[in-house]
């Protein structure tokens, strides 16, 4: 093996957490993919990797090596990519931490037709992967709602997800419907649990260009979105909900809209991807690809103030991390 090979069969392991899975998703024997190591660390006079009879770990030399490797890996790609498929087409595997909501409604439906388009693309989505742990991960890029971009990486803002508030036919007969925030002391909510901990998070509306945020009565919660949409529709609060996740639920009836003058702002929604001076053809594809899917489900421009207002609120309360939380289920 070449030194571009060591790297890949290290690559590959160190994704897999084991030398047996990384054999048979390399088609190689796993004699092969030990000697390969053992070469690799022989030429860089470094142990890479902790080996257990349960788990292989990165030692600190390797989590170094994995950053770079990955990067030299993928311009050795692009090279490739660049001279053998001028037709437009583009090859080779993305790795892509989505939402669990967007993948499952909007990008798993659309999908086949991108591969259609790219027939050597392949796809990995991981709905637990995003930004914070993007080098780590192995992740080529990842779609954040909500999040601020750490540094050292690349946001593109796609656009903005509108939220909604909405309930149930029922719970309204029971309780009535607000005609605005002022009238949510007398309502329930159905809570929105951060995964991180914590109690419930805060109503937010918009009134006299001002952003507010309030708590507001819950009997029940959830730290899942389709778990708090079930709740609502069976009559055990108010929720407030990306529009794409109801969307179906609103042209149904099921669940019906209200207070649309004092919804949230929009949720931003960014690509984020490492800094490279030539971003892979693959990672330029699917970033357009998905830009054009979930552009019908963008809010209108915000404007400016709208920004500067979630900004500043999220900053104060502190729930920045909370929305998020709740955007990635």
């Amino acid at each position: 093996m070449d030194r571009v090979d060591l790297l890949r069969v290290f690559v590959r392991i160190a994704s897999c957490g084991s030398f047996s899975l990384a054999a048979e998703q390399l088609g190689m024997p796993r004699s092969t993919v030990s000697l390969a190591v053992r070469r690799l660390e022989s030429r860089l006079g470094a142990r890479l990797l902790h080996r257990t009879s349960r788990h292989v770990g990165l030692t600190g030399d390797g989590a170094t090596l994995l950053e770079r490797a990955q990067l030299l890996l993928a311009d050795v790609e692009d090279v490739w990519q660049q001279f053998r498929y001028a037709g437009g087409a583009v090859t080779g595997r993305l790795r892509v931490g989505v939402p669990g909501r967007i993948a499952r409604r909007l990008i798993a439906p659309a999908l086949p037709a991108l591969l259609d388009l790219h027939p050597q693309l392949d796809i990995e989505l991981l709905s637990d992967g995003h930004a914070a742990d993007l080098v780590q991960q192995g992740l080529d890029c990842a779609l954040c709602v909500g999040d601020v971009a750490p540094d050292r990486l690349v946001a593109r803002r796609l656009g903005a997800f509108a939220l909604v508030n909405c309930a149930s036919p029922a719970y309204l007969a029971r309780h009535g419907t607000p005609a605005g925030p002022r009238d949510l002391a007398h309502h329930f909510v159905v809570g929105r649990l951060p995964q991180a901990g914590g109690g419930v998070a805060p109503w937010h509306w918009v009134e006299d260009r001002q952003l507010h945020s309030g708590a507001v009565p819950s009997r029940v919660g959830s730290d899942d979105a389709d778990t708090a949409i079930e709740l609502a529709l069976a009559g055990l609060g108010l929720i407030q909900i990306v529009a794409f996740d109801v969307h179906e639920h609103l042209r149904a009836g099921t669940l019906v809209r209200v207070m649309p003058q004092a919804a949230a702002p929009p949720l931003p929604v960014h690509a984020v991807y490492p800094h490279r001076p030539h971003p892979s053809g693959r990672l330029q594809v699917f970033v357009d690809w998905v830009a054009a899917l979930l552009a019908p489900h963008f809010a209108a421009d915000e404007p400016e103030e709208g920004s500067a207002l979630r900004a500043a609120a999220l900053s104060a309360s502190g729930t920045a991390a909370r929305r998020s939380d709740s955007s990635r289920r």
